[in-house]
């Protein structure tokens, strides 16, 4: 059946009967605001310490919540971060009854209006030290007063670099009063350590924590002491971009080292070969340099570039040196005794150098047949058969030497090369362990 009309008025009457009665409510709250506002403020000066009696200590309790951490300059050794800052104090001339005023319990008005603690970042490093926002308050009927304010800081951080880029740091931010001495003002640290429960994940640094502590320093200026909260923020860097980007190019390159010794010698291209990745690893080095700051500590991955250039400095310089073995002419002396059997003997074994031999025929045997098959001839003739014979010995003889002083320069470039390759294996391994 159709709704009543009636009902409809009487619902309609009703409504607008609770409409009027919240509007006369708020208007009631807002007049009762004012009139708290006016009279807490007619005798207040936001210049004195808000205390009944000087001598009294006023407590600041300090909460900090790290938002995001902005940016980390390790050149400049500077940290940027945005900061959540609550402070929380007691002001004595600010209390009032709230049944007198409607029941109001709180409210909130500009910071300015109020007397507030001048606690600064002691080790703040931005070029226009600007401090928190200027928020508004909540003050309670009891007095107590809490200021939440946002703030960008820019804070000095010791950066050691000594195993980048798997290195830790650990970044402080020190809050203390300016003027006010522990007798006067005293800082509390509300929680054990900083509220992280809103961070925003850094893509290159990971937080691993940021415990609080309360200090008492005595400085040489001052017999009063000095209350301090000290926020140790624990920082890791996630390595994956600077090992996909610096470390493993890097490693990639000095495996090119060692087969320098696998080319011919007569490529022309084993020099070239070092010098380039000599430059290369150059170039790395120095896109290292520019993102670390000027320290006596070299990072770990500067180390193992100095280690690796040191590696091809040396392997260019072998290379020369087996070169010239290599090219040794005719003029040469035979090699020694000791190097046939070290290095033509035992070393070839080791390294897999094995040659073809060639089927000589012996010179004496052949000019033996010579002289038997031309008995009838004459003597000129066989002056002239001697000498092609000694010749041809002589010949020989030097293409032997020559031939064994080219296998000498194969057996050394074979061997350095293994040695090279283990060394760049175990320096590669050693850095990459670092990573895991």
């Amino acid at each position: 059946p159709p709704f009543p009309i009636c009902h409809l008025s009487c619902i309609h009457t009703v409504l607008l009967i609770v409409l009027s009665v919240l509007i006369a409510c708020h208007c009631a709250h807002g007049k009762f605001a004012q009139k708290l506002l006016n009279d807490l403020f007619t005798n207040y000066t936001s210049a004195l310490r808000p205390v009944e009696d000087t001598n009294n200590i006023l407590n600041v309790t300090l909460q900090v919540t790290l938002s995001q951490i902005i940016d980390m300059d390790e050149r400049n050794q500077i940290l940027t971060a945005y900061l959540w800052i609550r402070q929380v104090w007691v002001d004595a001339h600010l209390k009032w009854n709230k049944d007198d005023y409607d029941g109001l319990d709180t409210i909130r008005i500009p910071s300015s209006y109020v007397w507030r603690p001048d606690i600064v970042l002691y080790n703040n490093a931005d070029d226009h030290f600007t401090g928190p926002m200027d928020t508004n308050v909540v003050i309670r009927h009891d007095g107590q007063i809490m200021w939440d304010s946002p703030a960008i800081t820019k804070s000095s951080c010791k950066v050691d670099v000594s195993f980048f880029p798997f290195d830790a740091q650990q970044c402080r931010f020190t809050y203390g009063s300016w003027t006010y001495n522990g007798n006067q003002l005293d800082i509390l640290n509300a929680m054990e350590s900083a509220d992280l429960a809103d961070l925003v994940e850094n893509v290159e640094w990971e937080v691993l924590g940021m415990p609080a502590k309360r200090n008492i320093i005595l400085y040489g200026c001052c017999a009063d002491p000095y209350p301090d909260v000290t926020y140790t923020l624990k920082l890791k860097r996630r390595a994956s971009f600077y090992v996909f980007n610096l470390l493993i190019p890097c490693v990639m390159i000095s495996f090119l080292a060692p087969l320098g010794f696998y080319l011919p010698a007569d490529s022309g291209e084993k020099v070239s070969l070092g010098v380039t990745v000599m430059l290369a690893l150059t170039v790395f080095q120095l896109l290292v340099a520019e993102i670390m700051p000027p320290s006596e500590n070299v990072p770990l991955i500067g180390k193992y570039y100095i280690a690796t250039m040191t590696m091809i400095t040396a392997s260019t310089a072998l290379t020369i040196f087996i070169m010239n073995i290599h090219h040794c002419g005719p003029d040469a002396k035979p090699v020694p005794k000791w190097a046939k059997k070290v290095i033509l003997q035992y070393m070839a074994r080791m390294c897999f150098v094995y040659e073809v031999g060639e089927n000589c025929i012996d010179e004496e045997h052949k000019l033996h047949n010579e002289r038997s098959g031309w008995a009838g001839n004459e003597r000129l003739l066989l002056r002239n058969i001697e000498y092609i014979a000694n010749c041809y010995r002589d010949q020989r003889a030097t293409q032997k030497r020559t031939g064994e002083w080219k296998k000498v320069a194969k057996v050394l470039d074979r061997f350095f090369m293994w040695i090279f390759f283990i060394m760049v294996f175990l320096m590669s391994l050693l850095i990459m362990g670092k990573a895991i």
